[in-house]
């Protein structure tokens, strides 16, 4: 892999499963279950230890709970009823550059099922599932910004959604209805 032998530990370690290796980059499965180059594992924004070590940041142990909890605490302080998507920014494996994804979502869905929905013709649409947490997550990336920005929370507001019981897990395809693996 031509990486950090310490790197490579933390990557096996966030990781169930081993997809690929080439120099620079190991394609895992996150122990989350999402596919990922390094195991999502970063070291941008992230100054030396106090040591001179270089750091590294994992992703959070429980995407969906943290969401849940923040939820919960925004909630209760504004008074009015709020979503919440802990996101990070991923590379896609068949396009260029990275965009924002939701790894944990408390309030909106993860996915908007749109099947049987109508049309502009009148069609029911037959397959189209919107990832609409993902889509919130790329979009709050545009003002987030993804360098030296230093902006870790963007508010999106004016969508329209429902209340509904989802979360993260909802946006992974299953093992047995992935093409590619």
């Amino acid at each position: 892999a031509d990486k950090d032998p310490r790197v490579v530990e933390l990557i096996l370690s966030e990781s169930s499963e081993v997809l690929r290796c080439v120099p620079g980059v190991i394609v895992v499965v996150h122990r989350l279950g999402y596919v990922l180059a390094n195991a999502g594992i970063d070291a941008s924004n992230l100054e030396p230890g106090g040591d001179g070590q270089e750091r590294v940041l994992l992703l959070p142990r429980d995407p969906n709970a943290t969401s849940a909890a923040m939820r919960s605490r925004f909630e209760a302080h504004f008074r009015r009823r709020i979503g919440v998507i802990v996101s990070d920014s991923i590379g896609r494996a068949w396009r260029m550059g990275t965009v924002g994804t939701a790894l944990g979502v408390a309030g909106p869905p993860a996915v908007w099922d749109q099947i049987g929905t109508p049309d502009l013709s009148g069609r029911p649409l037959r397959t189209t599932m919107s990832a609409f947490a993902d889509q919130v997550a790329s979009a709050a990336v545009l003002v987030m910004g993804e360098a030296a920005e230093g902006l870790p929370v963007a508010k999106v507001g004016g969508l329209q959604w429902d209340p509904v019981k989802s979360d993260g897990t909802l946006l992974l395809r299953p093992k047995e209805k992935d093409l590619f693996r």
